[in-house]
């Protein structure tokens, strides 16, 4: 099905951070309260249609920071042959699996034309198919929040800031909660072939996505900030004010 148009109506929301005042936390309820759910395996087309199979990982993952890299390097050492594909040979402690990008940015290494950390439909080790990193996450009974690289557990979640002036002239921090729309990646996003935030496809989950995500969003705000957010988009939801339409295209 094809995407919606962007530029939609949405209901954004803002409220006090409640344990930093100086912090005004501004979502989006139409995004978190779609039916948005991540169809990587079930249908996803993958961003470029050359490569279907990798979904979004053709391009390797771009870190957020030293302390992003030092989280995921951690994790990596304790991936093995069984979960991990395309593990290189020698002393993984090296981090031979990182690459710059033309910018001199760190990110995961592109190894056949996917992240390092993707395992192809074909890989017969226990990690199967998808992302390494995702399958030790299982393994090891703990949330992707802690192995993944910072954009790949957040996409497409959009956190961003902004420096903002009251008409007194006292400022505050402004973060905004929001989709990963295909205009988040800049210029390159119109060449996408495919993308799943506005498509109706990708919208069949049988939660919301500020439930779905929710330890996304609680290691984005914090928890007492989730706690109101998650309050307000239930309200929302029953009043059904205005609703994502891919999530409306899917319903019917």
């Amino acid at each position: 099905m094809p995407e919606v148009e962007l530029g939609f109506p949405r209901l954004w929301v803002e409220y006090p951070d409640p344990t930093t005042p100086a912090v005004v936390i501004r979502a989006d309820l139409t995004w978190l309260t779609s039916r948005w759910t991540c169809i990587f395996g079930r249908g996803c087309q993958g961003i470029y249609a050359s490569s279907p199979e990798t979904g979004c990982c053709t391009l390797g993952a771009h870190f957020s920071d030293r302390d992003d890299v030092k989280r995921v390097a951690g994790w990596v050492e304790r991936l093995d042959a069984d979960l991990w594909e395309k593990r290189p040979a020698g002393d993984i402690t090296k981090r031979s699996w990182l690459e710059k990008d033309d910018e001199g940015a760190t990110k995961t290494q592109v190894v056949d034309g996917s992240c390092i950390f993707h395992n192809s439909s074909g890989f017969e080790g226990s990690g199967g198919y998808g992302c390494a990193l995702h399958a030790l996450a299982e393994r090891e009974q703990v949330s992707i929040v802690a192995t993944k690289p910072d954009v790949c557990w957040q996409l497409p979640i959009r956190r961003s800031y902004r420096e903002a002036e009251r008409g007194d002239g006292s400022t505050y921090l402004e973060v905004s909660i929001g989709e990963y729309d295909r205009l988040g990646w800049g210029p390159g996003g119109h060449d996408l072939d495919w993308y799943c935030s506005g498509n109706s496809e990708a919208h069949v989950g049988l939660e919301p996505v500020y439930v779905s995500c929710a330890a996304e969003l609680i290691e984005l705000l914090g928890q007492p900030a989730y706690d109101v957010l998650a309050a307000m988009c239930a309200d929302h939801l029953g009043a059904q004010h205005l609703t994502h339409p891919a999530t409306l295209a899917a319903e019917a």
